[in-house]
């Protein structure tokens, strides 16, 4: 995604210094500085991209050899994109011709590094590719309100390759999406334990405490054994996701399972009250924990070539919350 949009600021960058001459002198000056804006987006985004992609191809340790290798491809293309420009430069006299030649050449720039970005499949489990993964591993499960689920049984877990055919480049954030297009809802990983407890309710005008009127501490111990807190704050159909001191990436990946599972629940949205929503989110904590136990998920993914080590669904930096036994 933001390999693509770099080279987006970039091109836009470039067409606003090829248009500024059209404009007077006060919004010159204007247009330039946003160009200038759109170019340290790109540098920005291009090197953050760079450095995951980088990482994502050194499968053998060998980042550094890999860095050296690029930049010696860059310096080629370089040299013969001068080559080709110094070529056809003087055959382009008009003012037509340079818009066209221009407009094809970032049409093409733009086209070939959407088939380059569409052509990654990359094996850590971010917000996208975890909804495609869940989406379709909960597919293959029975429903259990017409059939006995079995111990075991096996499960066809979708592998970086094909997941990768599914992608967006560009998604919304924090997205519950399954499969086929549909929105489920939203999730927020990483919030802290505050946000959840405004969605109970307004705080104390001069403490700032909330009232505990027990489903405060039912939520709490339901998620006692767990590193994470899950709530749904269904007046903005979001799904809060407190994370607890000293969580791994393994446990981002189950609380967004939990999520997705909780809201692709055709009760979900039918959920009014606070008591309503506790009784779904230990259903579905008691279906998630049969179905991770009878498929063994997370080892199924990792058989299946993806990392689960390097976290990736937490895309900024969140809070933890640590909690004392009374």
């Amino acid at each position: 995604m933001y390999r693509l949009l770099a080279d987006i600021f970039n091109d836009s960058a470039m067409v606003l210094d090829c248009l500024s001459p059209a404009f007077p002198k006060s919004s010159r000056v204007l247009i330039l500085s946003f160009s200038s804006v759109l170019r340290a987006l790109c540098g920005v985004a291009a090197g953050s991209s760079k450095a995951s992609l980088s990482a994502h191809f050194a499968t053998q340790g060998n980042l550094g050899e890999l860095n050296a290798k690029d930049s010696s491809q860059e310096t080629v293309i370089s040299l013969a994109g001068m080559l080709v420009g110094s070529l056809i430069v003087p055959k382009i006299s008009s003012q037509w011709a340079t818009w066209t030649a221009m407009i094809a050449l970032l049409a093409i720039h733009l086209g070939m590094n959407y088939l380059a970005v569409k052509a990654v499949s990359m094996r850590t489990l971010n917000r996208q590719r975890a909804n495609l993964v869940f989406s379709n591993c909960l597919a293959q499960c029975p429903d259990p309100s017409t059939e006995k689920p079995p111990r075991s049984w096996k499960i066809k877990v979708p592998s970086p390759e094909m997941i990768s055919l599914q992608e967006r480049v560009f998604e919304r954030d924090g997205v519950l999406r399954e499969s086929n297009g549909a929105v489920l809802g939203y999730c927020q990983l990483g919030v802290s334990l505050h946000t959840v407890l405004k969605s109970f309710g307004p705080s104390h005008a001069s403490t700032s405490s909330h009232m505990d009127d027990g489903n405060i501490r039912k939520l709490l111990e339901l998620f006692h054994d767990d590193a994470y807190i899950l709530w749904y704050d269904r007046a903005r159909n979001m799904y809060l996701v407190v994370l607890k001191h000293g969580c791994s990436p393994t446990v981002h990946v189950r609380a967004w399972a939990h999520a997705f599972m909780t809201a692709a629940t055709a009760e979900a949205q039918a959920r009014s009250s606070t008591e309503s929503i506790l009784r779904l989110l230990e259903v579905t904590k008691v279906r998630l924990n049969e179905f991770l136990k009878t498929t063994d998920l997370f080892s199924e993914l990792e058989n299946a070539g993806w990392d689960l080590e390097t976290g990736a669904v937490e895309t900024r930096s969140g809070t933890r919350c640590q909690l004392k036994e009374e």
